[in-house]
């Protein structure tokens, strides 16, 4: 039940998903010579309609930079609606902060299609099931079970006990109202210094007057539930404004027969999907659902892939300082499952062309390096990580050695050894990054 989207229910829509065309996973990729999907289908997007009043409301929050303490940054300035709500800048993080002087802790993940992640778990979706089990059970049971093999196209690897869902890069927020609230309060982002700070803030807002016509006079009175109605309009913000889930990408308009894809764009499609070259569908889903909803391009799990350390964080000048993800230190729930030490969400790839900053701490500039990474990383491991003085490769350094039996070493391409064939050529590459950038919404269509 949880990882049904919230615009399907709100939409009353739910009815009419039996109706759509049932898209299957395998076969969808069938193509004409001249680029055009033979087997259309028809994807189900957000209903679009007015924003209400709440929504109003929490975009005049969402931009609203008088919140931060250095009174210029706002939602929108590490979000930005002109990328994709993701970052604007080229930098590995974002600066905040009193004095737009501190470095963020990890990478600025886009904030579009939020609206479809389920909460945080560890296991598959258990849908209707209502024997609660808490997550140090479920986590128990994961460390019985062997981990199937994520393959493209394939489903065993969905009944995999490992974290799944939750919002930010370790899943630590189950709502949008609950993620907005953390870089309020984080001294590296708005920095809104307290409640009580930021709750006189709320008061003195021009739209303060908006609160009272939608809760009555006493909810400028109640500090908590004052910042809980505003997180709350935040959220309902980016649920019901439609660029925040537009799937207008080429490669959306491909699914339903109204683009064509290049040469290229085809060939990187095909290897996207191919589990003995790039395999990237294996956990970047990149068929529609049986109900007909667009791809999201994650599997909304959590994977620890070894990622060389950032220098250019100031964090990382300490050695003995490390970001475990799952285990933290952001999140604090389940430090204990040492299992899931250096674990972090999959993100989306929908906009992934539109970023400067990859992987949870910001250390990749640019797809090629990402695609060098997952090419090289096994077979040629002197490529992507540095070395120590004797030339030693400093593999998996940004992750303590007692965890490196956590890294994926099984799903393709991680299951290839040091001088192995590497599973894609530079030509490869060149194409699978073709058909990322189909990926970027606000595609035109020819007339």
């Amino acid at each position: 039940m949880r990882s049904r989207t919230l615009w399907l229910f709100g939409a009353g829509l739910l009815s009419l998903a039996g109706a759509v065309f049932a898209a299957e996973t395998q076969g969808f990729a069938e193509v004409s010579p001249v680029g055009v999907n033979r087997n259309p289908v028809r994807l189900m997007r957000p209903p679009v309609a007015p924003l209400s009043a709440m929504a109003l409301l929490g975009k005049d929050i969402f931009y609203d930079a008088s919140l931060s303490s250095s009174g210029s940054l706002s939602c929108a300035s590490c979000h930005s609606p002109d990328h994709a709500y993701g970052p604007p800048n080229d930098g590995p993080v974002m600066l905040g902060g009193a004095n737009l002087s501190r470095q963020g802790a990890r990478a600025v993940p886009s904030l579009t299609y939020l609206d479809r992640q389920p909460n945080f778990s560890i296991g598959p979706d258990k849908g209707d099931d209502d024997n609660i089990i808490d997550l140090a059970q479920m986590a128990a049971l994961g460390q019985q079970t062997v981990r199937k093999t994520k393959i493209a196209g394939g489903t065993g690897a969905s009944a995999n006990i490992v974290p799944q869902g939750g919002l930010f890069w370790d899943g630590r927020a189950d709502t949008l109202q609950d993620q907005a609230l953390f870089p309020l309060l984080d001294p590296n982002e708005m920095d809104g210094g307290s409640a009580e700070i930021v709750a006189d803030k709320l008061r003195r807002a021009h739209y303060a007057n908006r609160f009272v016509e939608l809760f009555g006079a006493g909810v400028l009175k109640n500090q908590r539930l004052l910042i809980a109605e505003a997180m709350f309009a935040v959220a309902r913000y980016q649920v019901e404004e439609p660029s925040f889930h537009p799937y207008t990408s080429k490669y959306d308009y491909w699914l339903e027969g109204k683009a064509r894809l290049s040469e290229s764009e085809l060939r990187g499609l095909q290897l996207f999907n191919d589990p003995d070259k790039a395999n990237c569908a294996g956990c970047h889903t990149s068929a529609p659902t049986r109900d007909g909803l667009p791809p999201m391009f994650t599997d909304h799990q959590y994977e620890a892939l070894g990622a060389p350390r950032n220098a250019a964080l100031v964090g990382n000048k300490d050695p003995g300082d490390f970001d475990l993800g799952v285990c933290g230190p952001h999140r604090t729930d389940i430090p204990e499952q040492t299992q899931y030490c250096g674990m972090f969400l999959t993100p989306t790839l929908r906009n992934t062309a539109t970023r400067h900053a990859f992987f949870h701490n910001g250390v990749f500039k640019s797809l090629e390096e990402v695609l060098d990474f997952y090419n090289f990383r096994d077979t040629n491991p002197e490529k992507v990580f540095p070395h120590t003085a004797d030339g030693t490769v400093r593999k998996y350094d940004d992750l303590p050695a007692k965890y490196h039996a956590n890294v994926d070493v099984t799903d393709p391409p991680f299951d290839r050894h040091p001088g192995d064939k590497p599973a894609m050529t530079e030509q490869d590459e060149a194409d699978i990054i073709a058909f990322l950038k189909t990926l970027t919404d606000g595609h035109k269509l020819e007339n």
